[in-house]
């Protein structure tokens, strides 16, 4: 290391990238390759579907088990959302793998996206463990809706996880675009 906070002399002389922040070199998030079969695969526009209908589903179920909590109304359609919540999450965690397959070659767990997918083991274990309690009679009909409570604040962690990478993702796509077109120019 030089003078330079977080440069580095690649002779003895130069910094090496002394301008470029240090945020700004990190890997990409995709290969060229790995882009192109995102780009390419039916499985990245189902993704792009269910989860913003996986999300709806969410904020309707999230409604229906806050008011069965506040006002002891509806506690069968709030069970029935939890239900149905639970299962687009499998959907879109099944198709997820087989576009991490597609993409990453790699069924879960691909670098690029491995702290959310372990975070996505603890939302599917939530939402697993309400729907055993549920068929078990495990817990109390108010132990069950916080359960689902928990499952749902785990569900928005991993949701902002994912926005947070693709967003990244995107910055740094436009910023390599930008840094391609200035080399062209130099």
């Amino acid at each position: 290391m030089d003078g330079f906070e977080g440069t580095r002399r690649t002779d003895g002389r130069q910094p090496l990238a002394a301008a470029a922040p240090l945020r700004a070199r990190r890997l990409p998030l995709y290969t060229t390759a790995e882009r192109l079969r995102r780009d390419r695969s039916v499985w990245t526009l189902v993704q792009g579907v269910l989860a913003p209908v996986q999300f709806v589903v969410f904020l309707v179920s999230l409604g229906l088990v806050l008011r069965w909590l506040a006002t002891g109304q509806g506690y069968d359609i709030a069970t029935a959302s939890v239900v149905i919540k639970t299962f687009t999450l499998y959907t879109i965690m099944v198709t997820g793998c087989i576009w991490e397959k597609v993409v990453f070659d790699r069924w879960l767990f691909a670098p690029a996206f491995f702290w959310e997918d372990v975070f996505s083991m603890l939302v599917l274990a939530l939402h697993t463990a309400y729907l055993v309690a549920l068929a078990t009679d495990a817990l109390a009909t108010h132990s069950l809706m916080y359960l689902a409570l928990a499952a749902y604040a785990a569900y928005l962690v991993n949701a902002v996880q994912f926005i947070l990478k693709l967003r990244a993702a995107r910055l740094g796509q436009s910023q390599a675009g930008r840094a391609g077109s200035v080399e062209m120019v130099a």
